[in-house]
């Protein structure tokens, strides 16, 4: 399973880069977008949403892609306003994880609450990623760092965990997840982060800030992962899908992406770097 891991990651990598550096900005949010909503349509059906309403909810959403850019009119400020909720909303998640068996077995209310989480993780995640790609100067490589920070992360978690792993992070949610795989994941996203910072232009007055957004937002993405972890253990999934070999679905591998990306984001428009 980890070889096939790692051949997947190497085919779809080069591809994320390349899209990334090469399309401009539109067409980077088109292809995100599609990618996005298949994590939306995962989620909707580890939330026991399927058929007819699973689809309107999926146009929903697509719709609310469709209305941010057309009333941004060229402002960035929609698109601030709408990362500033998701980050808000992973705070909110948060509470959550304390109280994991909120939901286990549809309570009054969860299930609209499951589904309102799908939309306030993916939207702001998406509006975050197109933010940071049409930022000035060096956007692309931004994001660049910012998704690249988080792959180094879940990576560095995967193989410090099974090297190191003895004390658990959170057993009743992710019983794989470590304390040790956490720091790994954290030291693995933080040099990640200085040496793509550097080729997207940091200077060296800006570093302090940028290793501080980099480590809030390695956290944010296990935050994500463990959100999405919540969602499968009510659902009964091991995964979320299984259309990418070794990683399971698109969610499985988007699903630390959804809460970093509003976090870099934000940070970025903080400290200006």
């Amino acid at each position: 399973m980890t070889k096939t891991r790692v051949i997947a990651a190497l085919i779809m990598a080069p591809v994320a880069i390349c899209a990334i550096l090469l399309l401009p900005t539109q067409w980077l949010a088109a292809a995100a977008a599609l990618v996005f909503l298949t994590g939306l349509w995962e989620w909707l059906r580890l939330t026991g949403v399927d058929g007819l309403p699973r689809t309107v909810l999926l146009v929903l959403n697509l719709l609310l892609m469709v209305l941010l850019v057309w009333a941004s009119a060229g402002s960035n400020v929609l698109f601030q306003l709408t990362t500033l909720i998701g980050v808000g909303f992973w705070v909110m998640a948060l509470v959550w994880l304390r109280f994991f068996n909120y939901g286990a077995h549809e309570q009054a209310g969860s299930r609209m609450l499951k589904l309102a989480a799908g939309t306030l993780a993916i939207i702001p995640a998406w509006a975050a990623l197109v933010l940071i790609h049409d930022s000035e100067p060096n956007g692309p490589r931004w994001l660049l760092t910012a998704l690249t920070l988080v792959w180094a992360a879940d990576s560095g978690a995967y193989f410090a965990g099974r090297a190191f792993g003895k004390h658990k992070l959170a057993p009743r949610i992710s019983p794989n997840k470590t304390i040790e795989g956490l720091v790994g994941g954290l030291v693995a996203g933080m040099a990640t982060a200085a040496a793509f910072g550097w080729l997207a232009g940091a200077q060296p007055s800006q570093y302090g800030w940028l290793m501080l957004v980099a480590a809030v937002a390695v956290l944010a993405s296990v935050l994500g992962d463990l959100f999405e972890s919540l969602l499968k253990r009510h659902a009964g999934a091991k995964d979320s899908g299984n259309v990418i070999p070794g990683h399971g679905g698109v969610l499985d591998r988007i699903d630390g992406v959804l809460a970093a990306l509003p976090v870099f984001a934000l940070g970025k428009e903080i400290f200006g770097f």
